[in-house]
């Protein structure tokens, strides 16, 4: 006889909560099915298989789960009278039904979690990544059966080939089927069983970037440069702000404010990872805060105007106006940089690997850590390596000097 029982299952989200499953035992094995329900751990009552009273929605997702459980008990019954033995999986497949699960219905799930979290600027680019793979099927329905090795390998030289995109740019589209497909097993939507990711079938391997930033002659143009529009100077002063800070990123920059300044320090909070930093401001980023404050009464306390007409509390359009902004920055830093014979791909994030560059090994790497705001030094370490040449440097000069 087949048991029914709710479980917490240990593979949290990213969010770290756990999901509410429906386990299905039989013979010693186990088949799940997902609720869509996720709960911290200390939430979850493992003893009476609910969630605890402590929790705001506890009423509410314990009936939730008596309705599951009770559902499941009833279609395991049904599956059990029949006369033929039923393994634990067909009797999951009953309760499940048998509709074909659509790959890019369980997308629109993990699109809606992006949105969920706040993560708007890699919800629309993955939005545009999922409408290629749509053109490249020429449908707008695939089921998990077909998404296997071989229509995968095809979409990767499509991509290569036929759409001429880089390496690491196919890596991010394999990534985010992976992802989406990992989703659809963890809501036990599908089974493992036809996973075409892994050793044998599509594997996924992230190419090296080279990352190249400006020389310190190539910024103190930057810094001289006279001949420039407005535009270009306004540019000039987002970029050289985010050098200055050690390559703080474009979207921290724009929404700095004056209440961020205090006692000739900049304090502001990370949007990436909401990280507290501190910093002394530099006197050169002193001269360009001036200039604004003289010339510019920013609205929203912002030191930078880019942003004034923006609710800054609707993560949405900051993020999707940031987006245009940094466009618009970057077309305005390539013409300064074709004026000044700057012959490198200039544009807002190139300011961090500029840091990085003239930083070099000059500065002790958990030092710099702190200045990236790197969580791990290991990052730190694989970061600044594609600056640090002097070591392979003098070696290759050691060798072939005879």
């Amino acid at each position: 006889m087949a048991t029914v029982k709710a479980v917490l299952r240990k593979k949290k989200n990213p969010e770290g909560h756990f999901p509410i499953a429906i386990r299905i035992t039989k013979d010693r094995k186990s088949s799940y099915l997902g609720t869509g329900q996720y709960i911290e751990e200390k939430y979850w009552d493992e003893k009476n298989r609910c969630v605890r009273k402590s929790h705001p929605n506890a009423n509410v997702i314990n009936n939730f789960i008596l309705i599951k459980t009770s559902e499941a008990n009833t279609k395991v019954i049904e599956a059990e009278t029949n006369l033929d033995y039923q393994t634990v999986s067909s009797i999951r497949k009953k309760i499940a039904g048998d509709k074909k699960i659509d790959f890019f219905a369980v997308a629109e799930i993990h699109l809606k979690n992006l949105q969920n979290r706040g993560k708007f600027h890699q919800y629309d680019t993955e939005v545009g990544r999922l409408k290629k793979f749509k053109k490249f099927l020429g449908r707008s329905q695939l089921s998990f059966n077909e998404l296997n090795v071989s229509l995968l390998k095809k979409f990767e030289a499509y991509l290569l080939h036929d759409k001429k995109r880089s390496p690491r740019t196919v890596v991010n589209y394999l990534i985010l089927i992976r992802t989406i497909y990992n989703l659809a097993i963890s809501e036990s939507i599908v089974d493992r069983g036809r996973y075409p990711f892994g050793k044998g079938k599509v594997q996924i391997k992230i190419p090296e970037t080279q990352k190249i930033g400006l020389t310190s002659e190539e910024i103190q143009k930057l810094e001289l440069t006279k001949d420039v529009t407005e535009a270009q100077q306004k540019a000039l002063h987002v970029w050289l702000t985010s050098f200055y800070f050690a390559g703080i990123r474009v979207g921290d920059v724009l929404q700095l404010k004056w209440s961020d300044v205090k006692d000739g320090r900049l304090y502001y909070r990370m949007n990436k990872n909401s990280k507290l930093v501190s910093l002394k401001i530099p006197d050169k980023a002193k001269e360009i805060f001036k200039f604004y404050r003289k010339e510019i009464a920013a609205k929203n306390d912002l030191i930078f105007p880019y942003l004034e007409k923006v609710d800054l509390n609707n993560a949405q359009k900051v993020s999707t106006r940031t987006q245009t902004i940094t466009r618009n920055l970057n077309r305005h830093l390539k013409k300064v940089s074709l004026k000044l014979k700057i012959n490198k791909n200039m544009s807002m994030h190139i300011a961090r690997h500029s840091f990085g560059n003239i930083s070099g090994d000059k500065i002790p790497i958990q030092m710099l850590q702190k200045l990236y705001r790197h969580s791990s030094v290991t990052t730190t370490i694989q970061y600044q390596a594609n600056f640090v040449h002097k070591d392979t440097d003098e070696a290759l000069e050691n060798v072939i000097n005879f």
